[in-house]
C-alpha cells in the first residue's frame, strides 16, 4: 500500500477532471480525494496498493478527454489510511 499525491496543471478544471479521477479511482479500488486549486491546477491524493496507485498517476498526466495536462507533479507520501474516494 501506497500514497502519492499529484498536483496537475494545464487545462484541467471545468473538464470533469475530478469526476473522471473519482471513477478511474472507484473502478481500480483507490482511496483519496481529488480537489480543484485557486490556481487553476488540480490536487489529488491516491491510497492503495502500488500498481492501482500508478496506473492512477499515469491516467491524470492526460485526465480525460476534454482535459490537456502540460505538467504533473506527483509524490510519495505516508499513508493515512483512507477508505473512500472523495470531491473535494
Amino acid at each position: 500500500m501506497i500514497r502519492t499525491r499529484v498536483l496537475a496543471s494545464g487545462t484541467v478544471q471545468g473538464v470533469f477532471f475530478r469526476d473522471s479521477c473519482r471513477r478511474v479511482a472507484r473502478e481500480h479500488g483507490v482511496a483519496g480525494w481529488v480537489r480543484n486549486l485557486p490556481d487553476g491546477r488540480v490536487e489529488a491524493v491516491f491510497e492503495g496498493p502500488a500498481d492501482a496507485v500508478a496506473h492512477l498517476v499515469t491516467w491524470a498526466q492526460s485526465g480525460p478527454s476534454g482535459a490537456e495536462v502540460t505538467g504533473l507533479e506527483a509524490r510519495d507520501e505516508p499513508l493515512e489510511g483512507l477508505t473512500t474516494f472523495e470531491i473535494h
